[in-house]
């Protein structure tokens, strides 16, 4: 594996009550992707993977590019464009393209929704979730245990959140809940509170029930985005200047740099307190969480 010394040694240190960052994501990618091995480079591209969703999603309702092209995203808007046009007819993307497999399957399912004969595995589930779902499953076997565990993190995020919408609001969870992981299938058969799973959805789970029950959706996203700080102080502490290093700076940097945009006024409690605060509620809510499932 390799080690990047100089780059991590480099850098200045992110707070989370920073309210500019030196740089933004995209100026620290420019400088630092030709550094990296190549392995290292295509395991930092799942983190820009997200963008390409957004794009093709974009580009596949509208039948072009417009103005909103994040250009974070790995493809550009002329490979995108080159990409769907040719799986549109056929089935392999443009020689010379190298995008991701789960993406090339998603566009190539869905063109084939308006040929005859065809029929959906599941009609209710939307195009959103369906691409949602086969990038979790394809990230979590990208063959980096760090980087696996950081997008299952986040995919069991998202679905307690939507178990307990769909309960709240009577809709049918098996219709929204993503992803094939062990939480997913549990939460798509059993009552949402009702849970007692191992690893490290085990350990997070009383916090995510916790914020589960915030009304205000801002101060839920921060609160998300504080557990998510915790994961990747605890998760990258021992692995300093390999890549998940780098990984989790350009994770952090991402946080600083939603919430700068995001405009959050100033007598908000600070992104930091935030954290505090969680770090001192999680082990009261470890220990109920504990005695609920004795």
């Amino acid at each position: 594996m390799s080690k990047y010394y100089s780059l991590i040694a480099g850098l200045p240190v992110l707070n989370a009550d920073d309210v500019k960052p030196a740089f933004t994501v995209a100026d620290f990618m420019a400088e630092t992707m030709p550094l990296l091995t190549d392995a290292d480079k295509t395991l930092v591209n799942w983190l820009f993977f997200k963008y390409d969703n957004a794009n093709t999603l974009a580009f596949l309702r509208q039948g072009s590019v417009n103005e909103g092209f994040d250009e974070r995203a790995t493809l550009s808007s002329d490979e995108l464009k080159e990409l769907c046009d040719t799986m549109r007819y056929e089935d392999h993307p443009p020689t010379g393209y190298n995008p991701p497999n789960y993406l090339v399957t998603f566009i190539s399912d869905y063109y084939a929704r308006f040929q005859d004969g065809y029929q959906a595995d599941n009609e209710h589930v939307i195009i959103e979730d369906k691409l949602s779902s086969l990038y979790y499953d394809a990230a979590l076997a990208c063959g980096n245990e760090f980087l696996s565990s950081w997008f299952e993190l986040n995919l069991n995020i998202g679905n307690v959140l939507t178990a307990l919408n769909c309960r709240k609001y009577g809709l049918q969870k098996e219709d929204y809940i993503i992803g094939n992981n062990e939480l997913a299938d549990l939460l798509a058969t059993t009552g949402s509170r009702d849970l007692n799973t191992s690893g490290i959805e085990n350990e997070y789970m009383p916090e995510i029930m916790h914020i589960a029950e915030e009304e205000n959706l801002m101060a839920r996203e921060k609160r998300i985005d504080a557990l998510r700080w915790q994961w990747l102080e605890a998760h990258s502490f021992f692995k300093t200047f390999d890549i998940e290093s780098v990984i989790a700076y350009i994770l952090r940097l991402d946080m600083l740099e939603r919430w700068q945009k995001a405009d959050i006024s100033s007598g908000e409690t600070s992104f930091r307190q935030m954290i505090t605060t969680m770090k001192q509620e999680s082990a009261e809510a470890l220990e109920r969480f504990g005695e609920n499932h004795k």
